[in-house]
Order: C-alpha cells, then sequence, then structure tokens
C-alpha cells in the first residue's frame, strides 16, 4: 500500500448526492431572485460547504440570503435523499476491499454530519463509518478550498499529511487536497478532467481505485 490513510470526500464520490443537491439549490436560489442554472450550481458549489452560496451570491447580488436559508434548502435535500439517494456505483465494493485488507480510511466533507448521515443510512455506507472516521467542514473554521478539514482529518487519523491521499471529484476538493500538502486522486465522473487539474492521478470509475491505491 502506497499509503496509510485513504481520505474520502463524501458526496458525489461515495454518494450519488451532486445531481440531487445541485437540482434542488438552482432552483431554490432561483426562485429566491438569484438565477442559477444546474450547470451553474455545479460549477459554483459542487464539493463547497454551504457557506460558500451565501458569500458569493452577497459577492454578485449585494443580498443576503433570507436567515433560514440552510434549514430550507437542507429540509429538501434530506428529502430527496430519502425518495432517491443511491451509493456510486462501485463504493460500497471499494470500502468492503479496503476493510478486508486492513487500509486505514476515513471520510472528510464539506456537507454537514446530519447530511452526511441521512445519506449513509439511505444507502447501506453506515455499515462502513462509524463516528471516528467522519469528519465534516462542520468541525473547522474554513471548508474546501481550504486545507484545514483533510489536515483536522489525518490528525484524527494519526497519520501525517504526507502519507495521506484523498478521493475527490471537485475543483475546490483537490485545491484543498493539494495544500494539504497530500496526494489526490481525481474523480472524472462528473468533472472534466481539465478543471481537475492538480490531480496527482485521474480515474473515472471507483472500480479503477483499488489498483491506483495499491
Amino acid at each position: 500500500m502506497r499509503y496509510d490513510l485513504v481520505i474520502f470526500d463524501n458526496d458525489g464520490v461515495l454518494v450519488d448526492s451532486e445531481p440531487v443537491s445541485n437540482t434542488i439549490l438552482a432552483g431554490y436560489l432561483t426562485e429566491l431572485g438569484h438565477p442559477t442554472s444546474y450547470e451553474d450550481s455545479l460549477r459554483d458549489y459542487m464539493g463547497a460547504a454551504v457557506h460558500r452560496v451565501h458569500d458569493l451570491v452577497f459577492e454578485r447580488s449585494g443580498e443576503r440570503l433570507p436567515a433560514d436559508f440552510d434549514e430550507v434548502f437542507h429540509a429538501r435535500v434530506f428529502a430527496a435523499f430519502e425518495r432517491e439517494l443511491e451509493p456510486v456505483d462501485g463504493a460500497l465494493d471499494v470500502l468492503a476491499k479496503l476493510s478486508a485488507d486492513g487500509v486505514p480510511y476515513c471520510l472528510a466533507s464539506s456537507g454537514s454530519h446530519e447530511r452526511i448521515r441521512v445519506g449513509h443510512r439511505k444507502t447501506g455506507l453506515d455499515k462502513w463509518f462509524d463516528e471516528s472516521r467522519i469528519f465534516s467542514a462542520q468541525d473547522v473554521g474554513r471548508g474546501k478550498p481550504a486545507p484545514d478539514l483533510f489536515l483536522y482529518a489525518a490528525e484524527r487519523m494519526g497519520v501525517a499529511p504526507g502519507r495521506c491521499v484523498v478521493v475527490e471529484d471537485s475543483p475546490l476538493g483537490v485545491r484543498a487536497a493539494v495544500a494539504a500538502g497530500m496526494d489526490v486522486y481525481g474523480f472524472t465522473a462528473m468533472t472534466p478532467a481539465d478543471r481537475l487539474a492538480g490531480a496527482t492521478e485521474l480515474f473515472g470509475s471507483l472500480r479503477e481505485l483499488a489498483d491506483l491505491l495499491v
């Protein structure tokens, strides 16, 4: 094994949540008077913590989103998760192999702890992640592209950053991993390869990942 710890992003890497959440986000922002397409949402917010939505909307329009924006958005997303969320193809197989091989792994997500757990219960991923393996942007001061979350996860798992590899599907996540001094494997299932510049390796299916890690 080339690494002492595999750090997974969650949304879009383990759970197929990006189409669901970005469709809802684009619709809700448009409803609030900030026209946003699905493609806009993927470009601007994929892989980011929700504070980035507030920051960009204010930067572009000078207007603040409603005080209950996060609550309403998350309620809509969680309801959709319960109806339609699925694990990313190959995710359960990769986790089973890492576990069988005794390879340490964890998760570092821009999503809230509640969002992570709702998605994991629906998809069966909760079997593979106990509390000690889950880290959220809620745990640190700054979300991706800052390196704080990945550095925090490595510290809590007791592994030096240079011995970690991050599995990411967003430009913000790749930037965060590089800033943390970690190798990063960019997942191109939803993101064009040229937007993951800086990744150590690129792959298009989780079924390819196990071979890249050894």
